[in-house]
């Protein structure tokens, strides 16, 4: 494969109309035309260059959207003000009353909130199948399925989606393939193994420093633009629009992302390893021992790693949650939800980001109730941050 996401970003050079290096943040929520005509174009989507009303897009949305297009390889891209911003609008383009969805079983909790809970009141169905389990997918599609939805490495099970054997059943089956890469920015580029929108959450890797939220899909032109239409579009319709200021935010951020992965999954693998080795289970998709490594490995930008998140389990509520209190009183890190943060984050995922999944589906899928999910920081010196954490196992008797 010739492309490469870093040089994707790097090769950004975008200047503002004045060759600002940093392009200007369009502090403005309306535009206005020279000529009334040119309005009443841009409303029927018939004039390019031109600027309508920020819900829509501002010159600050562009730039963003332009660079996630190019980092993800795609043609196109629509910001959003949140994850579940572009996630929803991308669903509801596509699906209509009467459509069927086949989607992992184990994904972020407010997605598997939308489809279970929200999707059935619109008339759109969802069948949730193990991802890993090829059959499984063939043996779900119906007349009426539209797309396959997954995550290319799950939240919180970090299980590994085969991206070109699925993109090989959607094709075959005439459906899309939506991929939320929000857990693999860089190592994985989900576009060149078949996937037709990629979406991520800005708020977590893109942004890197827990101050903002933000949300992308991305996609051929056509799709992109169907989502932005004044009359039908989801995105333009529902509202869900980022701010210029955090586009711009988020848009200088991005340019440290291939330095920031690599040292996420540079520490990531070290710790995996770490603990591993003392008997603790370990999740990580860069230890041989995880189910999805193969499948990772063929499909990886080997220069990022296998990213910066690993699960432990440590056998019970009562443990995780005083293993977590312990890290945090040691200032190893912080007991939160969301990932990508230069410091530490650490959840038990199934009374937190994957609560709205019910317990026996839990239970189903492996989500035990001991899981810790650990997003790790850009510790200098991992090694001490391995020995920290060790003393703490120790202390709450886990080891």
């Amino acid at each position: 494969m010739s492309f490469n996401p870093a040089k994707a970003i790097e090769g950004i050079h975008t200047f503002g109309p004045n060759y600002e290096v940093n392009p200007p943040i369009s502090d403005t929520s309306t535009y206005a035309f020279k000529k009334a005509k040119d309005m009443y174009d841009t409303f029927e989507g018939e004039t390019e260059g031109m600027f309508l009303y920020s819900r829509h897009t501002s010159p600050s949305t562009a730039y963003l959207s332009e660079a996630l297009a190019t980092m993800e390889n795609m043609p196109s891209a629509n910001v959003t003000a949140s994850g579940m911003g572009a996630i929803v609008p991308a669903i509801l383009q596509l699906c209509g009353a009467g459509d069927h969805i086949i989607a992992s079983r184990t994904i972020y909790g407010g997605t598997y909130a939308f489809l279970k809970n929200f999707a059935p009141r619109l008339g759109i169905e969802t069948t949730f199948v193990d991802i890993t389990d090829l059959p499984s997918i063939e043996d779900a599609i119906m007349d009426n399925t539209k797309l396959i939805y997954c995550e290319t490495v799950s939240n919180p099970l970090l299980e590994v989606a085969d991206l070109p054997s699925i993109s090989k059943i959607s094709k075959k089956n005439n459906l899309k393939l939506f991929v939320d890469n929000t857990f693999s920015p860089l190592s994985i580029s989900p576009q060149l193994h078949g996937a037709d929108v990629v979406l991520h959450s800005l708020t977590k890797y893109i942004n890197g420093s827990s101050d903002a939220m933000g949300g992308v899909l991305c996609a051929d032109e056509d799709f992109i633009n169907s989502t932005k239409d004044v009359n039908t579009g989801a995105s333009m319709l529902m509202g869900a629009s980022m701010d210029s200021f955090r586009a711009a935010s988020i848009l200088k951020n991005l340019r440290t992302l291939p330095i920031r992965i690599q040292q996420h999954s540079k520490n990531a693998m070290y710790l995996a390893k770490k603990l591993e080795e003392v008997g603790i289970p370990t999740l990580y998709p860069g230890l041989k021992s995880h189910p999805g490594h193969e499948v990772f490995s063929k499909i990886m930008n080997k220069d990022f790693g296998f990213g910066g998140m690993l699960t432990i389990d440590v056998g019970s509520q009562a443990k995780a949650d005083a293993l977590m209190e312990k890290m945090q009183d040691d200032k190893l890190g912080y007991l939160a939800v969301s990932l990508g943060f230069y410091k530490t984050l650490f959840s038990a995922p199934g009374a937190s980001t994957s609560s709205e999944i019910p317990e026996e589906e839990q239970e189903t899928m492996g989500l035990s109730k001991g899981l810790v999910r650990i997003s790790i920081g850009l510790d200098h010196d991992i090694e001490n941050t391995y020995q920290r954490m060790l003393t703490c196992l120790k202390e709450i008797e886990i080891i």
